[in-house]
């Protein structure tokens, strides 16, 4: 077993590692994992030689530890970037307290949020002051009430402290701080700011938790307050790097939307009608009713086109629309004028409608020279809110690269999901580091005996309108032999409910398993009641595919209901798919399928967890066989034996779990 060397000193892997090491000592039922060992050594040695790295591990590697041991015992400022804030929150409070007590090594430790995840105590006093002048509605009434009384009891303001009010309730936007509406230094409040304590933390710390937004927010220095993390970090590393690439194509683009108008709107009301922010008048108060009501006309101008729009089909009233807003916040600026040196509320309502302008700008008509030499993309989408317009870069791999060498360091990018066919190329190019060094990890479960993969027979294409239906009928007798205990993951909310309507029908009497369904409760409770459960059936799409862990025999048949390649009319994958075209690519194997591939692994990796789970994968698209790039599919999973016999499967599981 090697060593690595860290902090002027050696340490000897099997000290830590091996079968008599501290983790051994420390962590019921750790097992030895080659894997893990070989994963700590090349993360030690990039960090030492401050150079990049890319490593799939899959699933029981325990990647987790093999970074933060490293990361640890290396005496360097690091960076941990994660996908979600649940992993956050994992990382933090469980994974590098268990660590830093084992090494027996503590070091300073930050979790940094962005600054929607913080109570802002002046815009908590501002909604107080709305609440009193104006009134709110009854359910925001109550929420505030919480607000409150909570805001007099933490200590970091972090607002899933409270857990009484969910991340979607509607107070939330009213007591935060968004990039556009902070005050700074300039605040009132400044000295008691939650999100400046956490950042003063985090400049403070040794070891640094962020997630993906955050860190590209700071990567392209689109935060006041932000920039100041990354300088003078030695390491970068970026956990879940999967998700990487369509973070970073969000951070280097830009977005107007109905929400952002009507927040704009709503924050000079409320300032003049609670006389909060000096030098606002009634005639800019009426400038925000006609915003307003332009906002809404913007909405309804898209409410009847589909949900999802290229801006080549926007029609030309959307346009009007936005150059009347324009215009409107124009005046806005001009009437403020030199008065905003007065006021730092109102000057950053001044900023905030300058930022409006610039954002407007960006949705224009464009004459055809423009569009042919833009290396941008612009689409809209409509939601509860109204509309939101996007603009974004075809391709940012060139971007982010240039970003990440400017920082220097080490960087670190891990995930169970990156290669293709084994290989970490397309990964290696969407991060434009074609040259990076790269290394693959398979996991160290035994799949051949564990898993099994079913591919049914008989099944349409899945473009048929049966095709659903079919999986469900093949699904059934599965779903008795594991007394429920599944997943079923679908592609698409439209075969989502079709499948929970045919259960639900078929199951009206004597439902033989629990059916949960997404959308009928938080994906959290939905988890929760399935583990306590033990044998229900999960029906989800999207948020299901990844990030979700349920070991032990509650969870031992995962259904697939179609490969999981992106919408073809997405505007901004059809702009790639343009652009490798263009340049006499194969956008489909250059692009689609190592996309659908990856994603295809994620939605397998639920099933074993545990190195004593059990089960069944079974996909039920036809193509894994009937076209040749099946293969490329099949051959990126985790080797285990396949069949398309019912009769084998439900052999299988009957065996394991010994009914």
């Amino acid at each position: 077993m090697s060593s690595i060397s860290a902090n002027n000193a050696r340490f000897d892997l099997s000290d830590l590692l091996g079968s008599t090491g501290l983790l051994a000592e420390h962590l019921p039922g750790f097992t030895v994992r080659d894997e893990q060992i070989q994963m700590v050594s090349w993360v030690a040695q990039a960090i030492a030689q401050k150079r990049g790295l890319v490593v799939e591990a899959g699933t029981g590697v325990g990647k987790t530890f093999a970074y933060l041991i490293p990361a640890l015992l290396a005496g360097k400022r690091v960076i941990i970037s994660t996908g979600t804030r649940s992993l956050q929150d994992q990382l933090f409070w469980r994974d590098l307290p268990t660590i830093t007590g084992i090494l027996g090594r503590p070091v300073r430790i930050a979790l940094l949020k962005g600054r929607a995840n913080y109570l802002c105590v002046h815009r908590l006093s501002a909604a107080t002051t709305q609440a009193e002048a104006r009134g709110l509605a009854r359910e925001l009434s109550m929420s505030l009430r919480k607000v409150k009384f909570w805001s007099m009891q933490t200590r970091k303001g972090d607002i899933s402290e409270l857990t009484a009010l969910g991340e979607g309730d509607p107070i939330w936007p009213w007591v935060t701080s968004t990039r556009d509406n902070c005050l700074g230094a300039e605040c009132s409040a400044f000295d008691r700011c939650h999100v400046m304590a956490a950042r003063r933390e985090a400049l403070a710390a040794d070891i640094v938790v962020v997630n993906h937004h955050l860190l590209m927010a700071d990567l392209l220095l689109k935060e006041h307050g932000f920039g100041d993390l990354l300088p003078g970090t030695d390491a970068v590393i970026v956990d879940e790097a999967h998700q990487l690439p369509e973070v970073a194509t969000q951070a280097f683009g830009n977005t107007l939307s109905a929400r952002q108008l009507r927040e704009f709107a709503r924050d000079v009301t409320q300032g003049y009608v609670s006389a909060k922010v000096i030098g606002l008048t009634e005639g800019q108060c009426a400038l925000m009713q006609t915003i307003e009501a332009q906002t809404q006309l913007a909405t309804q101008s898209l409410s009847e086109m589909p949900e999802t729009l290229d801006a080549a089909r926007w029609p030309v009233r959307l346009f009007d629309v936005i150059d009347e807003v324009r215009s409107l916040l124009q005046e806005f600026v001009k009437t403020v004028g030199s008065q905003a040196n007065n006021s730092p509320e109102l000057n950053n309502l001044q900023e905030r409608a300058q930022d409006l302008v610039d954002r407007s700008l960006l949705f224009k008509p464009l004459d055809s020279k423009e569009q042919q030499g833009t290396p941008a993309v612009r689409w809209s989408t409509i939601n509860k809110a109204g509309f939101v317009l996007h603009h974004a870069p075809i391709e940012v791999a060139p971007l982010l690269c240039e970003s990440i060498k400017k920082q220097g360091g080490a960087w670190v990018f891990t995930s169970a999901t990156l290669a293709v066919e084994n290989n970490l190329q397309h990964f290696a190019s969407r991060i434009g580091m074609p040259d990076i060094d790269t290394k693959v990890l398979g996991s160290p479960f035994d799949y051949q005996q564990q898993a099994l993969m079913y591919l049914p027979k008989g099944l349409d294409m899945p473009s048929s309108p049966q095709h659903t239906r079919q999986v469900v009928e093949a699904a059934l007798p599965i779903l008795n032999a594991s007394g429920g205990r599944a997943f079923m993951l679908f592609t698409s909310y439209r075969a989502l409910r079709e499948a929970a309507d045919l259960l639900r029908g078929l199951w009206a009497h004597t439902a033989p398993y629990p059916l949960l369904v997404q959308g009928d409760a938080p994906r959290d409770e939905l988890l929760r009641q399935f583990r306590e459960l033990g044998h229900a059936v999960l029906l989800g799409t999207g948020s299901f595919w990844e990030g979700v862990d349920v070991k032990g025999q509650a969870l031992c048949v995962v259904v697939i209901d179609k490969l999981p390649f992106a919408v073809p009319d997405d505007p901004l994958l059809k702009a790639r798919i343009d652009n490798i075209e263009q340049r006499g690519g194969n956008a489909f194997m250059e692009e689609q399928v190592p996309r659908a591939v990856v994603a295809l692994k994620q939605g397998v990796g639920r099933l074993i967890r545990d190195r004593h789970d059990f089960g069944v994968i079974m996909l039920c698209d036809r193509r894994l066989t009937s076209r040749s790039y099946g293969s490329v599919f099949l051959s990126s999973l985790p080797d285990m034996p396949r069949t398309t016999d019912p009769h084998v499967v439900c052999s299988f599981l009957q065996q394991h779990l010994q009914f």
